[in-house]
């Protein structure tokens, strides 16, 4: 019986070692936004309307560093980092 108890007792000091409980979310930054719509900007195919779509993303970010929030168009979100 004392060694079925070790068992499980080193059976859940393992996993609590390989599984940390809650990790900390990356901070969300302009930064960060303005870098994913500059990089959904290089994927369109239509090379024409890249400069149109830069142009946005820093419009997007200026704002995004004024206020804290980014609009990606159909999405406006709030409480990002102005770094």
């Amino acid at each position: 019986m004392r060694c079925k108890i070790a068992n499980v007792m080193i059976a859940a000091a393992g996993m609590y070692l390989l599984c940390p409980g809650t990790t900390r979310a990356a901070e969300m930054m302009c930064s960060g936004e303005h870098g994913t719509c500059v990089s959904s900007c290089m994927k369109i195919e239509n090379r024409s309307l890249v400069p149109t779509c830069l142009v946005n993303c820093r419009a997007r970010q200026i704002t995004c560093l004024q206020t804290g929030c980014w609009d990606n168009g159909s999405v406006n979100y709030c409480g990002l980092s102005r770094r």
